[in-house]
């Protein structure tokens, strides 16, 4: 048996935001994910293992280079690739690209949560950081609320500008507070340690969605921010006791594990309870969405062949 492989561009050419959310909503009513990671480093350089297997959908290892001094000799600093193993056999089925997974995987999971817990009726949208995943998020959110006006903001103001200048109807924000209090979505996608969002800027109904911390010591939201939302992460396991963004203040007993509502395998809890609802929603990405989001892929390269 032939392995399929899928390049970044073919995957894109059959992929729907949409649709990708179903996917996920799909995944989580399988029997819930195994899944374990692992490290190997030399020096600065670190291999990343992320491995998962849900039952019925099949298994994947998505394994992740990172080498800081590439960009010294025009490379890139992240590569890898995913392999998926059929839930039957074990065979190999596919190697998919790794930049492709992770970016629909990141994107996908915010979109799929902005989906359920943000007003239908958004339309003004803010993304925080204007590097890869803002990119990322700019499509996934122009897809699921496609009346909505964009804006950007940067640290680097000149970021902000050649962000804004490559999408219609995206605009650069200035001022972070007086944008995060003009948005009804705010999304954030930032490598701070120290949050850049503060809760005293929020207002009734607004969704926050908050992806760049993902070591125990890195937070996109104050305190504040987070005792004045309901919160939802996309898995408990990957998220609680991993992420500084909850780890911190659930340690300072800021928040206390029952102010975590639920996560994508409790659909019935998983939702906006009233149109005055501050929603914020973690998202931790972990290896069963990288699972989810290539099988997803194989399924759709293969329905257009």
């Amino acid at each position: 048996m032939s392995i399929i492989q899928i390049s970044f561009d073919q995957g894109e050419s059959v992929l729907d935001w949409h649709a990708l959310a179903r996917a996920f909503d799909a995944g989580h009513r399988l029997p819930k994910a195994e899944i374990a990671d692992t490290f190997l480093y030399r020096g600065g350089d670190t291999l990343l293992n992320r491995a998962a297997w849900i039952d019925g959908l099949g298994l994947a290892v998505k394994s992740a280079t990172v080498f800081p001094d590439n960009p010294k000799n025009a490379l890139p600093m992240i590569n890898g690739g995913v392999n998926l193993y059929n839930d039957k056999t074990g065979m190999l089925d596919a190697l998919v690209d790794f930049h492709l997974v992770t970016k629909w995987k990141t994107a996908g999971d915010s979109l799929c949560a902005a989906l359920k817990l943000a007003r239908p009726d958004s339309r003004k949208i803010l993304i925080v950081g204007a590097g890869t995943v803002g990119r990322s998020l700019r499509a996934a959110y122009g897809a699921g609320f496609p009346d909505a006006e964009f804006r950007i903001w940067n640290r680097t103001p000149s970021a902000a500008e050649t962000f804004a200048n490559e999408f219609a109807n995206t605009t650069v924000a200035p001022d972070l507070a007086e944008a995060v209090n003009w948005a009804d979505i705010i999304t954030s996608a930032t490598m701070s340690t120290d949050p850049v969002i503060k809760g005293e800027w929020l207002r009734a109904g607004q969704h926050v969605d908050v992806i760049g911390a993902y070591r125990p010591d890195m937070r996109e939201v104050d305190d504040t921010a987070l005792t004045r939302s309901r919160i939802f992460v996309d898995s408990f396991d990957t998220t609680v006791d991993h992420i500084g963004e909850l780890k911190i203040p659930l340690a300072k007993g800021v928040i206390h594990k029952t102010d975590i509502l639920a996560d994508y395998y409790s659909p019935d809890a998983f939702k906006r309870q009233n149109d005055d609802d501050i929603t914020l929603f973690k998202n931790g990405g972990g290896a069963h969405l990288d699972l989810m989001t290539a099988k997803h892929i194989l399924d759709a390269w293969t329905q257009q062949q």
